[in-house]
């Protein structure tokens, strides 16, 4: 069996043996070594190498996730690996069951189409633009929205920068003539034609999109199909989704009625009539959405971002199609694959109880301020007291801050944090932001590298 020491910390030590006690029987033999410092978060690789012996009978030597510093030359010296493990301690449980089950996000079988619904308003250069975020988000496709009576002269010019720029390209318009420009333009896709406009697919390479004529024309959408089918050209057909309440379960029938009639053809499924116009957070609908299209073996999406609100849908999508389709090659639930669509709370955000929270808090022998979260509230703590509110202004006549402006400004923005945190339920960490998953773009971390001064050790301006 694998024998694993974990690396850790005077404060942290026993709540570390508890959590491993309490995985019995674990698939590993274990033992925690205290390497002489009172916060494991603060670990480095240096400080390990210097006090850390060569350890003999062990397997993998796990240390905490905040751990910075290079951990593959310790690796190397100790002839073994070293590896961070979660960030909090209590997740090793969680840590160990998905390394159990390797987890791979980087397949995916439904294209991403993104719209740029005003396009014509644009300028070429602020289409690129547009589409180099859509593309950083995950799209595979950039959509050319045309809008009804807008003329749109720099059609061919548009198409021609995307694809220059390596960017597929699909066409949007209800006018045959611009969809006849866009495909002779050298556009990949054509959205979208009825059984009355099939004689623009014999005009131009692109690939259609067919829809009926109306949503509830079943019967033009299966004779489109049809007459594709005969011309054995490539096409999407899209059952259309209607928003909410107007005919989404009729239209998620329709779907399923054009997967049970024909299981090879490729579905295509335009999801922004629920994310645009649903005045709720996109992340549960984008992972609801593309759990359907993943069930029905969907071949494409279409989403758009218009709304304030949906301004993040192509990264949800993005994330979702991956999480959907892991599990459903796992064949299992859509649950431990990833946290990136937990955008607004936590599945377990409180992960130390205020009993254990007040045991750290008696071992403290110094004057920092701590601030963690319980379901009770927020905490603060150093040697000279515990304090527990839930609302920041009750912590302060605790706090002796005068004449301390910078502390004051960190706690401030720290226990602003933490009261977020707790109203919200989702998991606090003293100096890091919240995790808001995908809804916010992350700012790479790099471990192997020291972290800079935090605002409050940094030196004031000279003229400050």
């Amino acid at each position: 069996m694998e024998r694993i020491r974990f690396l850790t910390g005077r404060l942290a030590r026993r709540s570390l043996e508890n959590v491993l006690t309490g995985m019995a029987p674990a698939p590993f033999e274990w033992d925690v070594v205290d390497i002489g410092i009172q916060v494991a978060g603060l670990m480095t690789a240096d400080m390990i190498g210097r006090r850390v012996e060569r350890p003999e009978g062990i397997d993998r030597i796990l240390v905490p996730g905040r751990c910075r510093g290079d951990l593959s030359a310790l690796s190397e010296r100790y002839g073994i690996p070293v590896e961070r493990g979660p960030d909090d301690l209590k997740d090793l449980p969680a840590y160990f069951r998905r390394s159990d089950r390797a987890v791979d996000l980087s397949r995916y079988d439904i294209e991403l189409f993104a719209e740029i619904v005003d396009a014509p308003r644009l300028t070429v250069d602020a289409i690129l633009a547009r589409a180099s975020v859509h593309r950083e988000n995950g799209a595979d496709v950039i959509d050319l929205g045309c809008l009804p009576e807008t003329p749109f002269p720099h059609l061919e010019e548009s198409i021609h920068a995307l694809k220059g720029n390596g960017f597929a390209v699909s066409v949007d318009s209800v006018d045959s003539g611009e969809l006849v420009r866009g495909g002779r333009a050298g556009a990949d896709y054509l959205l979208s034609l009825t059984i009355d406009t099939l004689w623009v697919a014999d005009e131009v390479a692109s690939t259609p999109i067919l829809i009926p004529r109306e949503p509830t024309d079943e019967a033009s959408l299966y004779d489109a199909i049809d007459a594709m089918a005969a011309r054995g050209r490539r096409f999407l057909a899209d059952s259309i989704l209607d928003p909410l309440p107007f005919g989404l379960a009729a239209a998620l029938a329709r779907y399923l009625r054009l997967r049970a009639r024909y299981p090879e053809t490729q579905i295509f499924i335009g999801i922004g009539n629920v994310t645009e116009l649903t005045e709720a957070d996109t992340s549960g609908m984008n992972a609801l959405l593309l759990g359907i299209a993943t069930e029905l073996r969907a071949s494409a999406i279409l989403t758009t971002e218009v709304s304030a609100h949906a301004r993040r849908a192509v990264r949800e999508a993005d994330v979702a199609r991956r999480i959907m389709y892991a599990a459903r090659e796992a064949q299992a639930l859509p649950a431990g694959f990833s946290p990136d669509l937990m955008t607004v709370h936590d599945k377990h955000p409180f992960p130390d109880s205020a009993h254990e929270i007040a045991e750290t808090a008696r071992a403290i022998r110094d004057p920092s301020y701590r601030v963690q979260v319980s379901a009770d509230g927020l905490h603060v703590y150093n040697r000279d007291g515990h304090h527990v509110a839930r609302d920041p202004f009750a912590l302060y006549p605790h706090l002796a801050l005068a004449g301390d402006a910078g502390h004051a400004f960190y706690l401030g923005v720290e226990l602003a944090r933490a009261e977020i945190a707790w109203q919200l339920g989702k998991r606090y960490v003293q100096d890091r932001p919240l995790d808001w998953g995908c809804a916010v773009a992350r700012e790479p971390q790099d471990l192997t590298a020291w972290h800079a001064p935090g605002p409050t050790l940094a030196k004031p301006p000279a003229d400050a």
